[in-house]
């Protein structure tokens, strides 16, 4: 009996994936299923200024002394997962390949990396996934990674969480940038309201962290977001972030640290995007994404639009071009990007 389940098993796992149709799943028994999902994506990037070549767009971009141009092809978003349920209990777990490594040389081999990997048991997430201070409904279609990623909270990490309704709570994983992680022994708490129609979804979100800076004492930090996609005419949405507070590592990939020496830093950010679609399938993005920081003085935005299309039900093409600027280097890129995308 037990070797002829280890069979059925193995089978459905050849079975599943062989099929290349989104969100299939399959049924093992009246209370267990298994999926695969993902995509396979190619960029082609061109980047020509003053700020130095990235896949995308960080905080942390550096300038070069003069302008330059670089183009490259990667296929590093490329990403897959798989979830199993088993009655009220889900496991998730999710790869890409962003994880650095390998040579442009020869291979351009990449290191796999973690992105989600959690249990879901009724109400209770336990795991590493999307902080709960961030609505992923309000990330726009793009081609460059994360899209105009300094206006966004972006923030994978662990977490205990708890869901009651449109209510949510969560302790997740600590991390005082700029001062002493060391010693942070207090978890970050976040507290979320979602407000859901057919017009779309709001949430509301609260920051609270203890930091500990360098010195080893501990500071109080708070933050807010509002962030939501709202349906308008026909297919079109729009979409919004805005936040604000001493959000620190939360905002903008590493735009703001916690600390700026011992003072907590306080960061804004916004970011708005509308899609069109000019007929079922062909649709445009055009975006703006703006963050800032008192202590520091950094001010960055970034802008885009694009056109994208689906050759088949599953594989997409878009093209896009959009500008990155950094006000207090007085540096800004423009950059070009083809994207093909199939989703399994």
């Amino acid at each position: 009996m037990f070797n002829k389940k280890k069979l059925f098993l193995a089978t459905s796992f050849i079975a599943l994936a062989g099929s290349a149709n989104a969100g299939n799943t399959l049924k093992i028994s009246d209370t267990d299923s298994l999926s695969f999902g993902g995509y396979i994506k190619l960029d082609v990037r061109y980047v020509d200024g003053d700020v130095a070549y990235r896949d995308f767009w960080i905080g942390t971009a550096a300038t070069t002394e003069e302008n330059k141009s670089q183009i490259r092809f990667n296929a590093n978003e490329t990403r897959f997962n798989s979830k199993y349920v088993h009655g009220d209990v889900t496991g998730f777990i999710e790869l890409d390949f962003l994880g650095g490594g390998g040579s442009q040389t020869i291979s351009n081999s990449s290191n796999p990396r973690l992105r989600h990997a959690f249990i879901k048991y009724k109400n209770i997430l336990a795991g590493q996934t999307w902080s709960t201070f961030m609505n992923t409904s309000a990330l726009g279609e793009t081609a460059d990674f994360a899209g105009a990623t300094v206006g966004i909270v972006f923030i994978r990490q662990g977490q205990i969480r708890y869901t009651s309704g449109n209510f949510q709570i969560s302790l997740e994983n600590p991390e005082s940038v700029g001062g002493d992680p060391s010693n942070d022994s207090m978890p970050d708490m976040v507290a979320r309201y979602n407000f859901k129609g057919d017009w779309g979804n709001v949430s509301v979100s609260g920051l609270a962290r203890s930091l500990t800076n360098s010195t080893g004492s501990s500071e109080s930090a708070f933050g807010i977001s509002v962030a939501g996609k709202i349906k308008t005419v026909g297919k079109d949405d729009l979409k919004f972030q805005i936040h604000q507070g001493e959000l620190g590592r939360y905002v903008g990939i590493a735009f703001a640290k916690d600390f700026v020496g011992d003072e907590v830093e306080e960061t804004t950010a916004y970011l708005v995007n509308y899609r069109h679609f000019w007929n079922e399938s062909l649709r445009s993005t055009i975006q703006y994404g703006h963050a800032e920081s008192d202590i520091a003085d950094k001010e960055h935005s970034q802008w885009s639009i694009n056109l994208f299309t689906n050759l088949t039900k599953q594989l997409a093409v878009g093209v896009e071009v959009g500008n990155f600027s950094m006000r207090q280097a007085d540096a800004d890129s423009n950059y070009a990007q083809l994207s093909f995308k199939y989703t399994l």
